[in-house]
């Protein structure tokens, strides 16, 4: 490279030679050409600032000797430890936007770009939540719609704000929680540690999984709150809560595949942002090429002068340090300059990128609430769903590809700033050159000019030939990053379906974990079994799309905590290119010193793969742990499902027991009543009489009421219709003009015919929105009069049984487990017995406490198959009492 002798310029010298010696090297010579032996002698590299102690270029040409290579094998886990506090603490900086790692100086490229790739994944999850909860309300809306065609809008629409609601605060709550979280660690530092960028994951995986269990208990409420605020059947609520699941499983299903493609695309980009980042490092240090490759070319061009003996030493030192001085000030003002403007670049992109999210976002706001008001919930929940979420994917992607256009239009300007510098600091160094060989050298050394002009010429050729090979070698730098990229995107590929992997077997071992808990218990309806499985099946696939963005996560993590061995290893993979591209001008000393370095690369790989694998089982181990914490959350809601289920089994089992016993009662009452010599012909005929007398009252007592609602609700129709006519009858807008000629005239009639015939058309939407009222209105007044009416016969019928049990001296007491409906009934037999008054008695005609008692025992002597003799005096002495009372109110 036409090397400078060793009497020249030590800063010359210093800035051109790019030497790597090895590490057992004796003697290292220093910047001037002269050696220290003291350097050698059991001195260790200096580490850099958040570089790995082993990780020094200075060591590419170099091995490593026995003794260390010893000391690396038997410490190896003290070396794993230091390393992992070593790669931790690194720091980078705290970067929100990728624009901002386009401006900055000194800055680590790949830590800042894997952290933007946690945020964009973090950003998705954000969308994909909020749209999940837009969907949920859409869901829910649909299924009240469906299953509660008879509730108002009042009660509708307060489910609807109650849910809204619910899912707002939650909302608000966790970005309170994620801000602080941001906010926590190093505060308002511009600089960040690995170490703070993994606690923060974690807590904000802690978080996001804490609010996913809380939308999970919000949905488990609804049933509840349908049944106990708005009086809802439990039927109904149940059947709500099935359709309600299984859609929501359907949106799950589509929020899956949109985050896959999602995380592909985040992939993309974050590829894409390399990419262009070392497309920006390249240019700037473009600049200090042309500086080295300048300078090396003054500095011969000069030597050859000093050979020849038309420039002393001295003259030669002083020219060689006025150049360097002022090239190299004029690079220190192209990377001023260029941080300053870029910048001010950044700052105007990302104003841009501001105002045109806000713009985006309201119009997206808009659309979404047309496509609302436009669709019809009942049509086909189905589609509209499917649409619905094509809308919130299409305007997902819109915002995506915004900040990517902003991205892009921001790296072009700071690639046309970067070329704008570098086109003026090169004709800044063309006239350093000039003035140097045109007028400095004739008047220093009395050259003439020609002579000058000609050194100049060659200056500028040597120049061109040193630049030629630093684009060479900078053309194996850009294969070798290419080469990279496809290397990090296989690895992102191979994690993506090792996460595919441990993903499907979780799901496939709760499935058959829950699978074999239902088979087990057995007794469950299918309806019940199926309503279990269905909640498991959401709350899991909601929990899986979670953890895979986790393991998005950590892999991105993993990545970051390699970042720096990567880079070694890329710098003796470029530096090696360089020697190779050099040896064919090597000694044997050269060659064994590439050897080495080879070597050296290989050695390195081998440790990065090491690394690797113990990294990503590490942080796999990570994953499994919050994978099983999950996994406990799905198992405590799965309890509660399966509890409950139970407990609607062991119901309704109960019911069925209760109705089958009270049916063998009365065909024993019945059996009873025709074999007891206490039953007549004359006390049947006036207890069936006073029966079918009550029947006709509340029949006709209800008949009259339905009448009476139904004159009431037609009153109340006629007067809105009456009073929204005189609204219309009033409208000023109804009127015509009065035109001043016949032409205004014919022109007023046509605009009055226009006005009632869009007024006409106005009135059928309107009149079936009345219609639709009035019906809801007159369904839900009969639904009331039908449960009175229920109630009624059923107390009626209670009464009658007990009459006849009273006549038939059958006891009552195996009727208290079985009560009816309402309750009420079953007060008077918990109640002590009265004696009603001796007069009561004989004027109704029942025997006295000892005819009762002798009653009891001829009764219980006749169905004694039947009821057992303490079964007898325990119905007979609350039965009797509860037969009293029923006459004395007759």
């Amino acid at each position: 490279e036409c090397e400078p002798s060793a009497n020249s310029n030590v800063t010359a010298f210093a800035l051109k030679a790019k030497v790597i010696y090895p590490i057992n090297q004796k003697f290292r010579p220093l910047a001037d050409g002269s050696s220290n032996p003291s350097l050698h002698e059991n001195l260790k590299q200096a580490v850099l600032p958040h570089q790995p102690a082993e990780a020094s270029p200075s060591s590419s040409l170099g091995s490593l000797s026995q003794a260390e290579k010893d000391d690396y094998s038997s410490s190896s886990s003290i070396h794993s430890a230091a390393s992992d506090d070593r790669f931790l603490s690194r720091t980078f900086l705290r970067v929100n936007a990728f624009p901002e790692v386009l401006a900055s100086e000194s800055v680590d490229i790949d830590l800042c770009i894997y952290s933007l790739h946690l945020k964009d994944l973090l950003h998705l999850d954000t969308a994909l939540r909020q749209e999940k909860h837009m969907m949920f309300i859409q869901i829910l809306k649909m299924c009240l719609l469906d299953l509660l065609p008879k509730k108002n809008d009042e009660l509708y629409q307060k489910i609807l704000s109650k849910q809204e609601n619910d899912l707002e605060e939650l909302e608000k709550g966790l970005q309170v929680k994620l801000s602080n979280t941001e906010m926590s660690g190093a505060g308002d530092s511009e600089y960040i540690t690995l170490a703070d960028v993994e606690k923060k994951e974690r807590e904000y995986s802690e978080q996001l999984i804490d609010n996913m269990e809380a939308f999970w208990k919000q949905m488990e409420n609804i049933q509840h709150f349908l049944v106990d605020q708005f009086k809802c059947s439990s039927s109904k609520a149940r059947q709500l809560m099935m359709t309600l699941t299984e859609r929501m499983i359907a949106a799950e299903g589509l929020l899956c595949d949109s985050q896959e493609l999602q995380a592909l695309d985040i992939l993309e980009r974050t590829m894409g942002r390399a990419h262009m980042a070392k497309v920006i490092e390249f240019l700037r240090l473009q600049v200090q090429e042309e500086t080295r490759c300048r300078l090396a070319a003054i500095a011969h061009g000069l030597e050859l002068l000093a050979g020849e003996g038309k420039l002393s030493g001295r003259q030669k030192e002083e020219l060689l340090t006025q150049q360097h001085k002022a090239f190299w000030q004029e690079a220190e003002c192209f990377s001023r300059e260029f941080v300053q403007q870029g910048k001010d670049l950044v700052k105007a992109s990302l104003a841009h990128q501001v105002e045109g999210t806000a713009k985006l976002a309201l119009a997206q706001e808009e659309e979404r609430r047309r496509f609302l008001a436009e669709a019809q919930p009942t049509a086909d929940p189905e589609k509209l769903l499917k649409a619905f979420h094509e809308v919130l994917e299409r305007q997902r992607l819109l915002r995506c590809d915004l900040e990517e256009e902003e991205n892009v239009r921001a790296t072009e300007a700071v690639v046309a700033l970067c070329q704008e510098l570098y086109c003026s600091t090169m004709d800044t160094f063309q006239k350093f050159v000039d003035t140097l060989f045109l007028q400095t050298l004739p008047g220093m050394t009395g050259l003439p000019p020609e002579e000058c002009d000609y050194l100049r010429q060659e200056v500028q050729e040597n120049a061109a030939w040193q630049l030629g090979k630093s684009d060479h070698f900078r053309r194996q730098q850009w294969k070798l990053f290419q080469e990279l990229l496809e290397q990090d995107q296989q690895v992102w590929m191979e994690e993506c379906a090792l996460s595919s992997v441990l993903l499907t077997q979780l799901r496939e071992d709760h499935e058959s974990t829950i699978q074999g808990v239902l088979g087990r218990l057995g007794g469950l309806t299918e309806e019940s079994t199926r309503c279990v499985l269905q909640g498991h099946d959401l709350l899991l696939r909601s929990a899986l799309r979670r953890l895979a963005l986790r393991g998005s996560a950590l892999a991105t993590l993993t990545q970051m905590r390699l970042s720096g061995k990567k880079r070694l290893l890329q710098e003796l993979r470029e530096q090696r290119a360089l020697e190779q591209g050099s040896s064919q001008f090597l000694d044997e000393h050269q060659w064994q010193l590439l050897r080495a370095l080879e070597a050296r690369v290989l050695e390195e790989a081998s440790q990065l793969d090491e690394e690797a694998q113990q990294t990503r089982l590490q942080l796999q181990q990570r994953l499994l742990a919050e994978a099983q914490e999950v996994g406990q959350l799905l198992q405590q809601h799965v309890e509660c499902a399966i509890g409950q289920a139970l407990l609607v089994h062991a119901r309704n089992a109960a019911t069925k027991s209760r109705a089958k016993d009270r049916d063998d009662f009365k065909r024993t009452l019945m059996e009873a009543a025709v074999e007891s010599v206490y039953v007549t012909s004359a006390g049947v005929s006036r207890l069936v009489q006073a029966y079918y007398q009550q029947i006709g009252r509340i029949m006709e007592d209800h008949e009259e009421s339905r009448l009476q609602h139904l004159k009431a609700l037609q009153g109340e129709r006629m007067e809105n219709y009456k009073l929204r006519k005189k609204q219309e009858l009033g409208d000023p807008s109804s009127g015509g003009r009065t035109a001043g000629d016949a032409h205004e005239a014919s022109q007023a009639v046509h605009q009055r015919m226009l006005s009632q015939q869009k007024r006409f058309l106005a009135q059928f939407p309107v009149h079936q929105q009345m219609r639709l009222h009035a019906w809801q209105q007159q369904a839900g007044v009969m639904d009331l009069l039908e449960a009175q009416l229920e109630t009624q016969l059923q107390e009626v019928e209670q009464n009658f049984i007990t009459e006849l049990a009273a006549l038939a001296r059958v006891p009552l007491a195996e009727n208290k487990l079985f009560p009816a409906k309402h309750g009420p009934l079953e007060k008077p037999l918990r109640t002590k017995r009265k004696k009603p008054p001796p007069r009561e008695r004989e004027e109704l005609g029942v025997p006295n406490d000892e005819d009762l008692a002798s009653g009891d025992h001829t009764s219980g002597s006749l169905s004694s198959k039947r009821l057992s003799p303490q079964e007898s005096e325990a119905g007979d002495s609350e039965n009797s009492k509860k037969m009293l009372k029923r006459r004395g109110n007759l």
